[in-house]
């Protein structure tokens, strides 16, 4: 068994209780709810959806769990999760965490028909239901997942991003460590920088470690402490359309003050007690069982689901604006955002994306002026404290899953150039099939042996079963991690933020 000693996700809610009945248009938290308070039914009414936008998301998968089975609403990139050696999980979610930030992002039910604005609260949707989910699977189903294979995935999302019509304009991280390096140097840091400087906003998490002020702060997640890009932090609208009563997240993180985690978040997104899509007999589900909400949603808070409203908000602006380049969506939404009460700005940056004032602006030309980084530095800086372990060996130092080293130097210069993907293989490893099919990237069996010298073949993902219904009603197959071991902390501490 894989596992990761420091794992986390969505927060389970304040208000969560577990609920077998529930109405969406009795909930003040629900998406009908919430897309109103924030203003994106202004830009639905105004013929902005996020239609024509793709939107990158890398996290443990996505189930087509109804709100997202829609034909061509999730397009299948890549599965560099461990699950990819198990084909009836290749692209799936069995953790629950992808497929909640998918639906807060771009969910659309099929009873959602428009106007969006006047259509039923139980119609599941999005902030903007008609963009296009790119799913690039990086998690396994607890969670684990090493950071070679998130700047993997970044360095895909890149090199692929306008492959068979694809637009991929936004890319959803709510993910992130404690590295102890510098932002310049950071592998992690430099990969999301890459995106950026290619013309991809990367909206990232700004992590659940709260209010810290001072020495010894966390400050910012990587790669949210990157200075170019968007890190989100999270807020509460208390259920009403008022700013005055809004309040930032207590998980929400701050800048640290000084040092390498002096940057502050660049702005706040509604993220608490949201309502998400769920995959039944996943972990959250079974772990977590205080989040579930009737049939098909899950409640939860965090740093992770304002980085996803965030990205959907992304998806509206460029669909109106499809010019703009990411430091002028940033300048955007940062310059006209509404300030949270009683907060300072190293809690919440810019405050809170005011989508109805937006409505009503044009955005300007602009270039940030920030030093580029480097990248070239440590691997195993850039886990933080998050390691993966496997029969008893921890995955540390400048080397992979495969146990293969990384030149952190040689794997900047790849990415700058754009060519740490060539076809199937990232920095000449077969990490992938070569090409797509339909709207799937194919798949490979990976050879060779794991960094814990197992042989992937001998690994045991198709072996087991999991407990509990599936998405589709059939029986999970994989590892059955409700009988397993949690080697972590608990899920709300580590990477998924």
């Amino acid at each position: 068994m894989i596992a990761l000693s420091t794992v986390g996700a969505l927060l389970p809610s304040a208000v969560a209780v577990a609920s077998t009945s529930y109405s969406p248009a009795a909930d003040v938290y629900s998406q009908a709810s919430v897309t109103a308070q924030i203003g994106a039914s202004r830009w639905w009414d105004a013929g902005f959806t996020g239609k024509g936008v793709d939107v990158a998301v890398i996290d443990s998968g996505v189930s087509p769990v109804e709100g997202l089975d829609q034909p061509g609403k999730v397009i299948n990139g890549p599965d560099l999760s461990f699950e990819s050696q198990a084909p009836n999980l290749t692209h799936l979610d069995g953790y629950g965490h992808g497929t909640f930030m998918a639906g807060l992002i771009a969910g659309h039910d099929a009873n959602l028909t428009a106007p969006y604005s006047k259509a039923p609260a139980d119609a599941y949707r999005g902030v903007a239901p008609d963009a296009r989910i790119v799913n690039v699977k990086a998690g396994a189903s607890d969670g684990a997942v090493d950071v070679t294979q998130v700047i993997a995935a970044i360095d895909w999302t890149v090199a692929h991003r306008h492959d068979n019509g694809m637009n991929i304009r936004v890319l959803s991280l709510s993910y992130g460590t404690n590295s102890t390096q510098s932002a310049t140097t950071d592998p992690l840091s430099f990969a999301v920088e890459q995106a950026w400087r290619k013309g991809i906003v990367v909206v990232a998490s700004a992590g659940n470690t709260g209010y810290q002020r001072g020495a010894g702060a966390p400050g910012l997640a990587s790669p949210a402490y990157n200075p170019m890009i968007l890190a989100a932090g999270g807020y509460d609208t208390h259920g009403t359309a008022s700013f005055s009563d809004d309040t930032v997240g207590t998980y929400s993180a701050s800048s640290a003050g000084c040092g390498s985690r002096c940057k502050n978040p660049d702005l706040v997104a509604m993220g608490s007690h949201l309502q998400g899509l769920r995959v039944p007999g996943g972990y959250l589900d079974t772990f977590h069982p205080e989040g579930i909400l009737g049939d098909r949603y899950f409640r939860g808070s965090g740093t992770s689901q304002a980085a996803a409203i965030t990205a959907g908000e992304v998806a509206l602006v460029l669909q109106k604006y499809p010019a703009l380049t990411p430091d002028q969506v940033k300048r955007f939404l940062t310059n006209n955002g509404q300030k949270v009460p009683g907060a300072d700005s190293q809690a919440q940056g810019g405050g809170e994306i005011a989508l109805a004032t937006l409505a009503t602006k044009t955005p300007a030309a602009y270039v940030q002026n920030v030093s580029p980084a480097t990248g070239g530095g440590s691997l195993e800086l850039s886990r933080g404290t998050d390691h993966l372990n496997s029969d008893g060996v921890t995955l540390t130092g400048a080397q992979d899953i495969f146990g293969l080293p990384v030149d952190t130097v040689a794997l900047a210069k790849a990415e700058a150039s754009g060519t740490a993907w060539t076809d199937g293989d990232w920095l000449g490893r077969n990490w992938a099939g070569r090409s797509w099919a339909g709207d799937t990237w194919s798949s490979v069996a990976w050879t060779g042996r794991s960094w814990a010298g197992r042989s992937w073949a001998d690994s045991t993902w198709s072996s087991a079963t999991w407990t509990g219904r599936s998405w589709a009603g059939r029986s999970w197959a994989g590892q059955n991690w409700s009988g397993s071991t949690w080697s972590g902390r608990s899920w709300a501490d580590g990477s998924w933020s």
